[in-house]
């Protein structure tokens, strides 16, 4: 299955990714980490080319307009935030490095702490849909 084409509904994506996610530390990690790994990966590919970011975030909105349209307007304005983060600082390609694999670190420390293994071993999509479950629970309180 291609990485931006789901046949599930935006619930049944954010239930299943639930079911690994529910330690409230887990969760407080989740909620810092993921964005932060969102933002170097867009800082990763800006590095290899813009024209490249431009068409991976084509494909990734494209995986989110298909699960919502206001799941898709929230991601389009993080990934335009990112994009203007990454072009104001405009750090070397190793702080970015550096600030990815801390936060993944920590990523694999709140899956310990859950005792359960992160969900994008079971699909890539998953990788996907953290940042949503994080847009989603922020949503939620407000």
């Amino acid at each position: 299955m291609s990485l931006f084409v789901s046949n599930k509904s935006l619930q049944s994506w954010l239930d299943e990714y639930a079911v690994s996610h529910q330690d409230h530390t887990n969760k407080l990690i989740h909620v810092i980490c993921v964005p932060v790994i969102f933002l170097t990966i867009v800082a990763l590919i800006m590095n290899i080319s813009p024209i490249l970011m431009a068409v991976t975030a084509v494909g990734v909105l494209w995986f989110y307009l298909r699960l919502s349209l206001s799941l898709f307007l929230a991601m389009a304005v993080f990934i335009a935030l990112c994009v203007g983060f990454v072009l104001l600082v405009n750090w070397h390609v190793g702080v970015w490095i550096a600030i990815f694999v801390v936060a993944w670190i920590g990523q694999f420390v709140g899956h310990k702490i859950e005792g359960a293994k992160p969900s994008f071993f079971e699909d890539l999509q998953f990788l996907l849909i953290g940042p949503a479950w994080v847009a989603m629970n922020l949503f939620k309180r407000a």
